[in-house]
């Protein structure tokens, strides 16, 4: 999907749980997110007003991977000025593509689940945060290294009825310097599949066409540089890497 200047777009509810303006609206019948970038509280490492970009940016490197991580999102006008545009995606409530449990139930045999991190919830009991282990939540990790995800917390990671996952909230993406946030650390150094390396290389191929070109409305050059760098660095390991740098690995909080 391109850019487009929706009309009649309707604001029907706030999402006040988000960290900056969100709104659910109609379009044409249809349910979308709206994220104005009059909307966005200024970052001290983002600069200011360009999350909606970012999240466009997003949308368009999920496309090169051709994985659709990302819904369909676009940028547009809508009644509190520009901003990025999100079909809704309803989920399956049943499903739970990332979690925190007992730990006691963590140790148990036959958990699918991968284990990211133990700790103390506020009634001092121990618990486990943990994520499945399928091809559609290493897709989603595999590309959150590539766009430098400062933010995958498990709210972010949408479990549909089909068993795709989707994932959202990508405003904080791309920064030249290293801000990789995850849940999704269960894979550490386990080598990349040919599924995951040909996805890396559809992005590579496509910096140097047209989503090179789209990126460079949204994008510094700096940054379009360090992403392809990324690209690049991942598919020479060939594994998923360990938390690196010197900030917290985990975004907070974790939901």
């Amino acid at each position: 999907m391109s850019e487009a200047e929706p009309s009649g777009l309707q604001l029907t509810a706030r999402i006040r749980e988000a960290s900056n303006a969100t709104f659910l609206a109609d379009l044409d019948g249809e349910q979308v997110v709206y994220k104005p970038i009059a909307g966005e509280k200024p970052l001290w490492d983002f600069p200011d007003g360009t999350l909606a970009g970012r999240e466009y940016s997003a949308f368009l490197v999920s496309e090169a991977f051709g994985w659709r991580v990302v819904p369909p999102t676009w940028l547009g006008e809508g009644p509190l000025g520009r901003g990025m545009i999100q079909r809704w995606q309803e989920i399956d409530p049943e499903q739970d593509a990332v979690d925190v449990i007992p730990t006691d139930e963590a140790e148990q045999p036959d958990q699918p689940m991968l284990t990211v991190l133990e700790a103390i919830d506020e009634h001092d009991n121990p618990v486990t945060l943990v994520h499945e282990d399928s091809a559609a939540l290493r897709r989603m990790a595999v590309f959150d290294v590539v766009v430098n995800n400062a933010d995958r917390k498990g709210g972010h990671v949408l479990a549909m009825p089909d068993g795709h996952r989707h994932g959202v909230d990508h405003g904080l993406t791309f920064h030249v310097e290293h801000k990789l946030r995850t849940v999704l650390w269960g894979w550490i150094d386990e080598p990349l599949t040919d599924d995951e390396l040909a996805g890396i290389d559809r992005v590579v191929s496509a910096l140097h066409g047209d989503l090179g070109a789209q990126l460079e409305e949204h994008l510094t050059v700096d940054e379009i540089d360090n992403l392809e760098a990324r690209c690049a660095a991942l598919a020479a390991v060939g594994r998923f890497p360990p938390p690196a740098g010197y900030g917290p690995a985990v975004p907070w909080p974790l939901f």
